[in-house]
């Protein structure tokens, strides 16, 4: 995970400390071109660095069907290029940050493929101490940390670090779960908690493909609405 904190990937044997298990997401099918681009410049990134999935096919959408947004920012997502290499082919840009890495698996004529691997949005990764961190790996510290943790979601606050936790357990658990909750986030990445939500099971939003909803969770921390078991502010 101190790796990814760089933005770059760093492959360890299973079970390692400070490590983050990730499966690939399939076989890219033929015909469709995958590329990790820097989000900030668009230049073409190496095997082992992590950056915004790109991807080019004869299926690429032309942009999204609504009344709102702005026609310019759809034009940058359906209609990218990079800013050096291969500066002609059109690209659609996901928002979402991963990597490729050639895999063992053969196709058809005998080449080995190369396996996509997803680590999450692009607009949920948190710049905390000049490095990037991305949620996945703070919420997987924590639900390891306790069998009583059931679901966990982290975001930012101004410069503080809020961490949702989902408790199957009483209030009392959920005292106990502060000090543990610091202590992990602190030793695995470094960081200090800023805030420590408690909340009951199915409060951390998820959507239709499984996904967290960091930004609503957010919005409904600031708004009061969490109706939290526990709260602990260290500011």
């Amino acid at each position: 995970m101190r790796a990814l904190r760089h933005d770059r990937v760093r492959l360890v044997e299973r079970g390692s400390p400070h490590s983050l298990p990730l499966m690939e997401s399939g076989k890219i099918l033929p015909g469709v071109r995958i590329i990790i681009a820097n989000p900030e410049t668009k230049g073409p990134l190496g095997d082992s660095h992590l950056g915004e999935i790109w991807v080019h096919s004869a299926h690429n959408a032309s942009g999204y069907f609504t009344i709102y947004g702005d026609e310019s920012l759809q034009s940058d997502h359906f209609n990218s290029r990079l800013s050096f290499g291969d500066t002609q082919t059109v690209w659609a840009r996901t928002g979402y940050l991963g990597f490729l890495r050639r895999t063992e698996l053969t196709d058809a004529n005998g080449e080995r493929h190369d396996a996509l691997y997803v680590v999450g949005a692009l607009d949920e990764a948190m710049e905390l101490r000049g490095m990037r961190y991305h949620p996945i790996d703070i919420e997987t510290s924590v639900i390891r940390a306790h069998k009583s943790v059931t679901e966990c979601a982290v975001f930012t606050w101004t410069n503080l670090l809020v961490v949702v936790v989902e408790l199957d357990g009483s209030e009392q658990e959920a005292l106990d779960l502060v000090p543990l909750v610091t202590n992990v986030v602190l030793e695995e990445h470094y960081l200090v908690v800023g805030v420590v939500v408690v909340v009951d099971i199915g409060v951390i939003p998820i959507n239709s493909r499984g996904e967290k909803q960091r930004m609503h969770l957010r919005d409904g921390f600031l708004a009061d609405q969490l109706d939290p078991i526990y709260v602990a502010y260290n500011m």
